[in-house]
């Protein structure tokens, strides 16, 4: 049985109860070395197989989960829905018959609007997120290149792209953003090390630069950052709804 565990943004307590317990019982674990804490193997068992998956690539990680015997967790980072990489997982779990289930996380996107202290979606400012990241060795589908994407003007959240500060810096305001768009980059979200940097889209590339965040960092881009905005209605005291009237 393999177990896909959202392994959370990085701080230990950020894993959930669930995930916790998997890794405790897990006879092997695969995890995403280059981005998991590697303090959350604590909970594994003494006897507990470990390899880390930053060292292989994706035919020796499937012969793993095929050899081994027992339960398997891989260990992703954050959430594994969101750039896991786990279909091409799963659908070679399903060739081989072996079972899975999916155990979500706490993606780094939530951790870094706890660390800014913001909400995605406010009322007259943004009510969408687009998750999206900046064309690098692996293509963009036709549409969703950073241009396209910020036609909307809605809250951007960007990862895999801290290396690109300047590609996504022009390709934002080529789409539509000003150049005063607010703009926070959060550096190893929870981690004790996480470094928050508040800027602007003029200035994003040479403030990453300045603060040497090539990596392991994302990027909000948005009028939510810093912008007037409506009250809900949900509270308001004139607004009717199936609890209150």
């Amino acid at each position: 049985m393999v177990h896909f565990v959202g392994a959370g943004p990085g701080a230990v307590d950020l894993l959930t109860i669930r995930g916790r317990e998997l890794i405790e019982k897990a006879d092997v674990i695969i995890y995403a070395g280059s981005l998991v804490n590697p303090d959350l193997l604590k909970y594994a068992r003494k006897d507990c197989k470990i390899y880390d998956s930053a060292y292989m690539d994706l035919d020796e990680i499937t012969e793993v989960m095929k050899s081994a015997t027992g339960e398997i967790v891989r260990l992703h980072t954050g959430d594994p829905s969101i750039y896991g990489a786990i279909k091409e997982q799963m659908d070679f779990l399903d060739k081989e018959g072996i079972p899975y289930d999916i155990c979500p996380g706490v993606s780094s996107m939530a951790g870094a609007a706890a660390a800014l202290k913001a909400e995605y979606t406010l009322p007259g400012v943004s009510q969408s997120i687009i998750i999206t990241r900046a064309e690098g060795r692996t293509a963009i589908p036709e549409g969703q290149d950073l241009r396209s994407m910020a036609s909307h003007g809605a809250t951007m959240v960007l990862f895999l792209s801290s290396g690109m500060a300047d590609k996504v810096s022009r390709e934002l305001k080529e789409g539509g953003y000003r150049g005063d768009t607010p703009v926070a980059v959060v550096y190893k979200a929870t981690w004790p090390e996480e470094l928050i940097i508040r800027t602007d889209l003029d200035s994003l590339a040479s403030d990453m630069e300045a603060n040497h965040i090539n990596k392991t960092a994302l990027i909000v881009v948005g009028d939510v950052l810093d912008h007037e905005y409506e009250l809900s209605r949900l509270y308001d005291k004139d607004f009717t709804t199936g609890y209150r009237n």
